[in-house]
């Protein structure tokens, strides 16, 4: 990432006051306890906007020196006053700026005043944006709303001063000059960008350049999602939704190795639901929870901490027990959920809770072996045995085929080629498209998934998206505009038309971090990175190619990162080059 090189500064200065045995608390902090204070663990950077998209000046009132708005800044306020956009109402007219700041950001906003001849404070209405369509909405209209982050509100702006505001997810900033008869001058216009400063361990890279893409833009959208904790969406919800988080875990093994906002997340909900409460009211939650500590661990090693888990999972595996009944039938209450686009398929919901609860069951057996619970091991392993003799009807939901596939209820080939491969993206979702994939992988159609992950993910990326979408469907692109202008008469706002349940219109969602499943299957599938033992001591190199020239990247793992290498010889076989860090196995 860019910003790196900008914050170095502050990591050499923290270390150097650690060396010396300095606090970062400055004295007159000393009589405050240490549980009193929570350190963010985020870092800020201030970054200009890339363009200015629309200008409003009817009825008299003008705009002049906005390109100044595109010059780096510096956050200070200085009597030269120059470089200044000047925006000016009269008495029926207010002058409006629609900024650009080139890509989805999580922060807010910082605006830095001039001297005009007036010195009372100016009033102004700012309203933040995935889209532009969403910056130029009135809440209350198409689904724009303040729920979870103001987006849409008034301030007052200093004279000769600096305001910070806001605290949302977003790429666009309209700002209108509500006073009438004044004027504004700005010097400066800065995002405020919110996040961890960490290193992308992993990388991908083919002779594709929109898989390329893809593969880095799963990797950001869940990036910006690492908040204090990790959240589903910037803009909304900004929670711990642990279904959510599976694909983002995986995406974190993939792209950053270990991050402490993984535990922290999966600690915060496990204190917040006692047993026997579903997490997020939502029985397959708790069983994701379960899952993405059985692939922490197998990515991450760290015994200690799941150690941490036995009591709360134990209770957890005991309270699956009892919904199993005596054939081996799921039996969760609770809100029975899958994912939004599945929602209205019931049976296809019922055959899905059947695979998960499957899963759950496998997961608990290996995991409390691990806990050192043969007798609650062993109780798993029969629950998980009498529910594979039980296969449901997947009702062509392609969410439900996928997680039978993965269960082992169904053959992965048939669930590919009868359900998730017909009709091609169609019907895919943001959130479930990763486990269809990793059927899909499961069944050897790796060409397949490819295909996929160019149609669909690749569409939100032709529409201008820099992070990917709550949700997307292929039945909304004909004759939709991008994201990232005006939307031209005649045309469908691709933002602002669609969306359903609870992302209508521009309550949508379009930094999701859910929707990153082509990051970690791009690993898994076409460089081949498959985990064999805890820590990553054991990795198997089995790539797939298909339609590709070459393919090369890394996987983090806690010895360090593993390079591969994989170029298709003229007579069709593939030459592999290894690079691995002492103490890991490989496997070809």
């Amino acid at each position: 990432m860019n910003f790196k090189k900008i914050l170095i500064y502050n990591f050499l200065l923290a270390a150097t006051m650690q060396l010396h045995g300095q606090s970062a608390l400055p004295p007159a902090w000393n009589g405050i306890h240490s549980e009193q204070l929570q350190r963010d663990q985020r870092t800020r950077v201030y970054l200009p906007p890339t363009r200015i998209v629309w200008k409003e000046e009817g009825g008299g009132a003008s705009i002049q020196g906005e390109a100044n708005l595109l010059r780096p800044g510096n956050g200070q306020t200085d009597l030269a006053n120059t470089s200044i956009c000047v925006m000016k109402s009269s008495v029926n007219g207010h002058p409006s700026l629609l900024l650009d700041f080139g890509k989805e950001l999580q922060g807010g906003l910082q605006l830095v005043t001039g001297m005009p001849g007036s010195q009372k404070p100016v009033n102004i209405r700012i309203r933040f944006g995935e889209s532009v369509s969403e910056a130029m909405s009135t809440t209350g209209i198409r689904g724009a709303t303040n729920d979870h982050a103001m987006r849409d509100f008034t301030l007052s702006l200093p004279w000769l001063g600096v305001a910070e505001v806001g605290n949302t997810g977003f790429r666009f900033v309209r700002i209108d000059l509500l006073d009438p008869a004044s004027e504004l001058q700005l010097k400066e216009v800065r995002a405020i960008f919110t996040a961890r400063d960490i290193p992308y361990k992993g990388s991908f890279s083919c002779n594709d350049e929109q898989l390329n893409k893809i593969w880095l833009t799963g990797a950001y959208t869940v990036h910006l999602n690492m908040q204090e904790y990790l959240w589903d969406g910037i803009k909304r919800d900004r929670l711990v939704w642990v279904g959510d988080m599976h694909p983002e875990v995986m995406t974190i093994n993939t792209a950053f190795g270990y991050n402490e906002v993984v535990p922290k997340s999966l600690d915060l909900i496990r204190d917040i639901t006692p047993l026997p409460q579903w997490m997020n009211g939502i029985s397959s939650y708790s069983i994701w929870w379960l899952l993405i500590h059985r692939d922490w661990y197998l990515y991450q090693g760290d015994l200690g901490y799941l150690m941490q888990q036995k009591t709360y999972m134990e209770g957890l595996l005991k309270y699956l027990l009892t919904k199993v009944d005596a054939n081996g039938r799921e039996k969760l209450d609770g809100n029975r959920f899958l994912d939004w686009p599945s929602s209205e398929n019931q049976p296809g919901v019922d055959a899905g809770l059947q695979a998960l609860l499957t899963m759950a069951m496998d997961a608990g057996s290996e995991l409390c072996r691990l806990l050192k619970n043969d007798s609650l091991a062993a109780q798993c392993a029969e629950a998980a045995g009498r529910m594979k003799k039980q296969v449901p009807d997947a009702n062509h939901s392609k969410q439900a085929a996928a997680l039978m596939a993965l269960a082992g209820l169904m053959d992965p080939v048939t669930a590919d080629k009868e359900v998730i491969s017909v009709g091609g993206a169609k019907n895919f979702s943001t959130f479930y498209g990763y486990y269809m994939l990793q059927a899909m992988g499961k069944a050897q159609n790796v060409q397949g998934g490819l295909d996929i992950i160019r149609t669909y993910w690749g569409a939100m990326l032709d529409l201008g998206a820099t992070t990917f979408w709550e949700d997307f469907n292929m039945e909304w692109l004909p004759n939709a505009a991008p994201i990232d202008n005006l939307v031209p008469e005649g045309k469908k706002d691709i933002h602002g038309d669609y969306g359903d349940y609870c992302y209508k219109g521009f309550r949508h969602s379009l930094c999701h971090g859910w929707a990153s499943g082509p990051t970690s299957w791009l690993t898994q599938h076409v460089l081949g990175f498959k985990v064999l033992e805890p820590g990553c001591k054991v990795v198997k190199i089995e790539p797939s190619l298909c339609d590709l020239l070459w393919a090369e990247g890394t996987l983090p793992t806690p010895q360090g990162s593993i390079f591969v290498r994989h170029e298709k010889l003229s007579d069709g076989s593939v030459k592999t080059t290894v690079k691995a860090p002492k103490g890991i196995r490989i496997i070809k």
